[in-house]
């Protein structure tokens, strides 16, 4: 059983254990049931297998990703969470990767679940 998030300033810091322990599952147990994920600008992917399939690329890279949070706001159950994210290293295929950017992502609360994203959008000032 993964953890449920009771603070919101620690949901993106949870995604950030998580993709770093190669969590999928738990990655997965971050997101509500019809959560809106943005992996590249613009191009947004929904429903289970299609969000597992991104996050999956994203782990794919075999690299850490750290993670600063800048603000969070909430408001009767429903939040907003805006933090810095980097990927970078060697990738599998011995190319270098530089990843970046600053997430803005709606949550939402509720007792079963804790905090979870409703909209996880990593590239979200693009």
């Amino acid at each position: 059983m993964t953890t449920r998030v009771t603070s919101l300033d620690q949901l993106n810091l949870a995604f950030a254990d998580r993709f770093n322990a190669r969590d999928l599952d738990g990655l997965m147990a971050l997101n509500t049931a019809d959560v809106v994920f943005v992996p590249t600008p613009g191009t947004p992917v929904t429903g289970e297998a299609a969000v597992r399939g991104a996050l999956e690329q994203f782990l794919g890279l075999d690299l850490p990703i750290s993670m600063t949070v800048r603000h969070v706001f909430e408001s009767a159950g429903t939040g907003l969470a805006i933090a810095d994210w980097t990927i970078t290293g060697t990738g599998p295929d011995g190319s270098e990767i530089a990843l970046a950017g600053t997430t803005a992502d709606v949550a939402v609360f509720d007792e079963e679940h804790g905090w979870r994203y409703a909209v996880d959008n990593p590239f979200g000032t693009v």
